[in-house]
């Protein structure tokens, strides 16, 4: 086994490169590109399973893989035709199953192909390699056998998922079927490890700890992933010390595992950015939006797909900022862009009714090309921002929101949600149900006896619908404090004396805008996190980091906030939207679709990175808190989980979290 030397990390890399730069470089140059035999045709096949297609289709576009001189992608699985005079890269994972099916293309008087360079996404296991090198005819066919230690899948420049939609069920559900939780969590650990091996970072792991138990209060069983996940991860990356060359012997970085008992109002608050509310409130497959454009024959309109992506260089500038914010820079953007682009004036003139010169048809038509992708790409974002306002306004999701919003900072009660219950019957189910969750997480006490069930009527919700409310309490964390049997008690944390979920941060930001003051709580935690403050009664750590690491980590955080440019003036449009959120683009959309190459030069003066994962799904507003904080404090944060939910996806998810012994009164858990 082997591991490319390249120099990745930011503790000893020469370059600092962002984390979704590396993963992809990775692919394309240590793996395909070294692929190469002296008296071998230039192209080659690449071949992968179901699971490496997807982590190569997350940081790699076809025309990258075409241009590292790959002729044809295969799946390992299906038949495929023998081209013997070509070479092959196997990217797989190191199961048995996928190392039988190269053995047998590859073995015998006639392989498929002539040479054979495989990589694995993760450590492979000693008899797998053992059973490799029994087959004699296969041996002298294989170019390279090494272990890439990449099996995550970059869905940001910030941010990966392990790929694991049912972790929430898996882990937190029925935790009776040992087996299915085993290898989840083995495998969220193998996936996570390889991050850590692909950037050549070796973690300080820190994890939410399960609370000390006592006869009355027993440590459940799901308290202890983080504790579980932790140690596995800890071991795993611990044998790359030896197993990796030049992987750093001392700490370069934090990683904090959480789950989402940590916050469970964030993944069913309304968030107001543009970005959430696209997933939120269209029905969107994942990155991927359908909307309507006008038939080139002449017909019915088309159904076109788009994905809002990072090569949009506009949705790169909107994603994060109030949806308010959002649609008036399209205006302006427009606006601006019709003032510059001579296509567009000429356009404009010709409508006025005025005569267009050969000389001006001539310019039309030079900036055409520029002006057809540009009007596209706004015009689309122009429909989006529309169709989210016209629901907003629709199903009145201001009074909504602004509700939500005070039940968080202590400002509504029982009185506002049960005027608003009464008085907006019209309201989704969806709606409703996302509203007493978020009462429910910051008013426990309100769901005890028979007042879940009063609430229930007054909702006009079925049990189905309030049983998602009932398993919130499968992933709040035990309380040293007995409860009343028969009662629905959910300890989110220790603020709950004063009624508010979280302190009202409004002043310390820059945000003006309405419904803009929610925060998720991650936000607090990775500050917390960067100022050694985690707190000792939640937080542990597998590597205590000695005081002269810690030292030395707080020195470079002084250098780099003493090096930080001091701001410009900026008007009053720039102060609506924060500092973090703003592009690096002008307001007529000629705008870079890379923003790698723009964020480079900005990376090489970070810090140490920051690594957060939680356990059974992200957020939209945990992934902004990243970016946003990624400026504040000059560090780079890199989100994972094991997906990345909105609130309709959660809510399904949270209803499936039931268990045969749980028995309900109302909603009271006994």
């Amino acid at each position: 086994m082997s591991f490319s030397d390249s120099e990745t990390s930011h503790g000893g890399a020469s370059e600092y490169k962002p984390f979704k730069q590396i993963s992809r470089d990775r692919l394309l140059y240590e793996m395909l590109r070294s692929a190469k035999s002296v008296d071998s045709k230039a192209w080659k096949v690449l071949i992968m399973d179901k699971v490496t297609v997807k982590v190569m289709s997350h940081s790699c576009k076809m025309a990258d893989i075409t241009d590292q001189e790959v002729s044809l992608v295969e799946d390992l699985f299906r038949r495929r035709q023998p081209l013997p005079s070509m070479d092959a890269v196997y990217f797989i994972q190191p199961s048995k199953e996928n190392v039988v099916m190269f053995l047998s293309d590859m073995s015998g008087r006639e392989p498929l192909y002539k040479k054979a360079y495989v990589f694995f996404s993760s450590p492979i296991p000693k008899e797998l390699v053992n059973h490799i090198k029994s087959d004699t005819s296969v041996l002298p066919r294989i170019g390279a056998l090494r272990e890439m230690n990449l099996e995550y899948f970059p869905i940001d420049s910030q941010a990966f998922i392990t790929d694991q939609e049912s972790a929430l069920e898996e882990l937190y559900g029925s935790i009776e079927n040992t087996r299915r939780f085993n290898t989840s969590l083995n495998n969220m650990a193998t996936r996570l490890a390889t991050v850590f091996a692909s950037l050549k970072e070796l973690p300080n792991v820190w994890y939410r700890s399960a609370r000390d138990s006592d006869e009355s209060t027993p440590t459940s069983a799901r308290e202890l992933v983080p504790t579980k996940l932790a140690n596995a991860v800890w071991d795993m990356v611990s044998k790359y010390k030896s197993s990796i060359p030049n992987f750093p012997q001392n700490e370069t970085c934090d990683l904090l595992i959480v789950d989402r008992s940590i916050d469970q109002i964030a993944p069913v608050i309304h968030e107001w950015t543009y970005d959430a509310m696209c997933h939120d409130l269209l029905n969107m497959n994942g990155n991927k939006y359908m909307h309507e454009v006008p038939s080139k024959t002449g017909g019915q309109p088309e159904q076109k797909e788009v994905l809002l992506e990072d090569h949009d260089s506009v949705w790169l500038e909107l994603r994060h900022t109030h949806i308010a914010d959002a649609s008036e820079r399209l205006h302006d953007k427009f606006t601006n862009f019709v003032s510059k682009n001579k296509a567009a004036q000429i356009q404009q003139s010709g409508r006025d009714g005025s005569e267009i010169s050969t000389r001006d048809l001539q310019k039309m038509v030079q900036a055409l090309p520029q002006y057809t992708e540009q009007v596209e790409k706004i015009s689309l974002h122009v429909e989006i921002a529309g169709k989210i306002n016209t629901i907003i306004r629709e199903n009145e999701l201001r009074e909504l929101g602004q509700l939500e919003q005070d039940l968080v900072f202590g400002d509504a009660g029982a009185k506002e949600v049960i005027n608003f219950l009464r008085l907006k019957q019209h309201t989704s189910p969806e709606y409703k149900l996302r509203l007493l969750m978020i009462y429910a997480s910051v008013y426990p006490e309100k769901f005890e006896g028979d007042k879940a069930s009063k609430l229930m009527q007054l909702a006009r919700l079925s049990h189905d619908d309030m049983k998602v409310i009932s398993n919130m309490q499968l992933l709040a964390r035990s309380s040293n404090k007995k409860t009343p049997a028969g009662s629905f008690s959910l300890k989110f944390s220790n603020q709950k004396t004063n009624q508010a979920a979280r302190k009202d941060r409004a002043e310390e930001e820059e945000e003006t805008w309405q419904l803009f003051r929610f925060y998720p709580l991650l936000e607090e935690l990775i500050e917390n996190l960067n100022k050694g403050e985690l707190p000792k009664s939640d937080y542990s750590c597998k590597n205590d980091p000695s005081p002269t690491v810690a030292e030395g980590s707080v020195r470079s955080r002084q250098r780099t906030q003493s090096a930080a440019p001091t701001a410009a003036p900026h008007s009053m449009r720039s102060r609506r939207t924060a500092n973090w959120a703003r592009p690096r683009s002008s307001d007529d959309g000629y705008s870079s679709d890379s923003t790698l190459k723009n964020v480079t030069a900005d990376f090489k003066k970070m810090g140490k990175r920051i690594f957060v994962f939680i356990i059974g799904g992200a957020t939209r507003s945990e992934l902004r808190v990243c970016h946003k904080l990624t400026t504040k404090l000059r560090r780079e944060i890199i989100l994972g989980s094991s997906c990345i939910d909105d609130p309709p996806q959660y809510l399904t998810k949270l209803k499936l979290l039931c268990e045969p012994q749980v028995a309900m009164n109302g909603l009271g858990i006994f």
